[in-house]
């Protein structure tokens, strides 16, 4: 392959891994093996500068931006840092800040890297006014309700204090390990899918639309940059100690140091002591400590060249496989799973290890017996990376294949166009399956039943309470369902009472979540809403044909495919006519129907930046119901930008280079009115 075609390929993978990581909190691949394309990435860029793209991750921070937060646009850029795994750029790096100092003294301050989610914390007064994420470096979500129930964050400063009238810290939220194996552990008891590590789970917990979620969960937080007008004075170091003294939570850990052989010693020390800290650690990173030389060293476009990160390998062992079981999950996937002789890996005994999918499992060529390489960074699940040495007297036996038929029912796996995984088709019929699609049933996008969690659903299927979702609407008449109530955690009058009116309170949710909210395969939010606003009731799209479905713009064969099969069974429509009957709503509402005009047809609109006639996911409906299109990312076929204040400086960049018009809130309004 030429380099050329190489860039454009590294450049489509990044961002695929980019958006997995900060936006789904679901990464595919490790830190360093993202690291080690970013630096191919910027080599090949290097050698080819007419292959400049200012939207080349290379440019860009990755984003973790979630559009149903308020965005807030940074008074500072919050910048990522370079990084390593490699002592010897740990020297370059050392050797560059001198150069750039022209030989005068420094101090490096040495600090522990936290595997959380960046924050920006502003304070007026000694009060906490505002907390927003890293976002993507420019503008973060606004998270400020959420912060407020992590008891190491101080709501107000004591007075006082030597503190500015304002100014901004900067940290790391993340979940302590014993947070993170309580909640695994409830997580693996209601049968839900594990948290990858507490980086992943910290993310997920600050981004709940419910701060009582937040405050259950017991985040944590560290602070390790504070900025502002009137900071104590030029040391990094001895303003951490400071804020320390203000009631920030400051690790005790930092460090010091005049030589780079102090830089060493300190890597060294935690490379091996960071499994007995409380919280998980990926790295150290060095600061100048003066801020006057940093910003005499100043910037690159993407990172300060006044800090870099040292990221710790991830450790690996060798063990012997010894059994391949295969787990069922809520949405059908089937995971195989490596069961081995123990190993201490990353401080813990490690017994399991994933195997991803088929398609890994088959590269891997594992036969029982096998001596396997196993490798735990800050992963709970720890995965199998190679074969070291295969079993005596396997090679009879072949190799480890993945299984045809469903360990839990029996049914013949699936594979769907462009997934990795095999599925269980089950859904009505499998234990896990059944509960996932109660579990989707009412969750907040669906039906919002939010009296209702995982753990009471799974104890009322095992009691026999309930079979499917629609015998949620029968509970009032179930004789067990007190008792069943007031054996819960908690349980009692008050909980009966609160579970009753949201079960009854969802029957006015309106049709276009009710479609969502059955589980067809393959049918999301904005799917769901496409189908009801086209067909305009349960019934249509119920005997819409492969032909009429595939005509809607945003429907294609895969859905339209779904939509089909979902119906063609009697279990399903069974399902269908009882919530009908339950009184839920089945077609879409009379002011809808008013509302809707072709006004936007076939426009293609971006939604940035803070209203003030009505919220985000107000204007979205708006724009849905007249005919338009609801995108996230500006490009050549947008036809215009509703934009409020603070609009994203990047997407409005964009749309001056592209000539696509931007359109305020009054303006919007009165072409809906016209």
């Amino acid at each position: 392959m030429d380099e050329v075609k190489r860039i454009l390929q590294l450049r489509e993978e990044l961002h695929r891994h980019n958006y997995r990581y900060y936006v789904e909190n679901a990464p595919v691949i490790s830190d360093q093996e993202f690291d080690f394309l970013m630096h191919e990435l910027q080599d090949l860029e290097a050698k080819h500068p007419e292959m400049f793209d200012a939207n080349s991750p290379t440019q860009r921070v990755g984003s973790d931006l979630n559009n149903e937060f308020e965005t807030f646009v940074h008074t500072r850029p919050m910048l990522s840092l370079g990084n390593t795994y490699n002592r010897q750029e740990v020297a370059d790096f050392w050797q560059r800040v001198s150069e750039g100092l022209m030989g005068a003294p420094f101090q490096m301050c040495c600090e522990l890297k936290f595997d959380g989610l960046s924050i920006s914390l502003h304070y007026k007064d000694g009060r906490l006014v505002r907390a927003v994420t890293r976002g993507d470096g420019t503008q973060g979500d606004d998270v400020t309700a959420n912060v407020r129930t992590i008891r190491t964050i101080p709501l107000q400063l004591p007075q006082g204090s030597d503190y500015p009238n304002e100014f901004e810290i900067r940290g790391e939220v993340l979940m302590p390990w014993n947070s993170f194996d309580r909640l695994n552990a409830e997580r693996e008891e209601a049968g839900e899918p594990l948290f990858a590590n507490p980086r992943n789970a910290a993310s997920g917990t600050l981004k709940s639309k419910n701060s009582s979620t937040v405050a259950q969960r017991g985040l944590d937080a560290y602070l390790y940059y504070l900025l502002g007008d009137g900071i104590p004075g030029d040391g990094h170091y001895q303003n951490l100690e400071a804020a320390a003294r203000w009631g920030f939570q400051i690790s005790r850990n930092m460090r010091l140091v005049n030589t780079l052989e102090g830089v060493f010693e300190y890597i060294d020390y935690w490379d091996k002591e960071r499994w007995n800290l409380p919280v998980a650690t990926d790295g150290v990173v060095l600061k100048v400590n003066s801020l006057a030389q940093q910003k005499s060293l100043g910037m690159t476009a993407k990172s300060p060249r006044w800090a870099i990160a040292y990221k710790f390998q991830a450790e690996q062992s060798e063990t012997t496989l010894r059994q391949v079981v295969f787990q069922v999950g809520r949405t059908g996937a089937v995971t195989p799973v490596a069961n081995m002789d123990p190993v201490q890996l990353a401080g813990t005994q490690v017994r399991r290890a994933t195997l991803h999918n088929a398609d890994v499992m088959a590269s891997l060529d594992l036969h029982v017996g096998d001596r396997v390489l196993v490798e735990k960074g800050g992963e709970i699940i720890p995965k199998i990376v190679g074969k070291v040495e295969q079993g005596a007297g396997e090679e009879e036996q072949g190799a480890i294949k993945f299984i045809e038929y469903c360990p839990v029912c029996g049914s013949k796996l699936v594979r769907y166009e462009g997934e990795s995984a095999y599925y269980c088709p089950n859904e009505t019929g499998c234990t896990p399956l059944i509960l996932g699609r109660i579990e989707h049933f009412i969750s907040r996008k669906a039906m919002n039943i939010n009296s209702l969690g995982p753990e009471t659903v799974d104890d009322f299927y095992r009691r026999g309470v309930i079979h499917d979702a629609a015998d949620l609407y029968e509970l009032k008449a179930s004789p067990a369902f007190s008792s069943d109530v007031k054996s819960l955690p908690l349980g009692g009058g008050l909980v009966e009472a609160k579970i009753l009116a949201s079960i009854e309170q969802s029957k006015q949710v309106p049709f276009e979540r009710v479609l969502f909210a059955i589980g067809i395969r393959f049918v999301g939010e904005i799917a769901a809403k496409t189908l009801a606003r086209y067909y305009g009731s349960m019934e249509n799209v119920a005997d819409a044909s492969l032909e009429s479905l595939t005509q809607i713009n945003g429907i294609g064969e895969v859905i339209a495919s779904s939509v089909i099969q979902y119906f063609a069974n009697p279990v399903n429509r069974a399902f269908v006519e009882r919530l009908r009957g339950y009184g839920l709503q089945m077609e879409i509402g009379e002011q809808q129907k008013q509302a809707r005009s072709s006004k936007l047809e076939g426009q293609t609109v971006v939604i940035s930046g803070v209203f003030q006639h009505h919220s985000r996911d107000e204007y979205k409906a708006l724009i849905e119901q007249h005919g338009g299109k609801n995108v996230g990312s500006i490009s050549a076929k947008t036809n215009f930008v509703l934009a409020g204040e603070n609009m994203g400086p990047a997407k409005l960049e964009k749309a001056q280079k592209l000539g696509i018009r931007i359109m305020n809130e009054e303006e919007f309004l009165s072409l809906l009115d016209a």
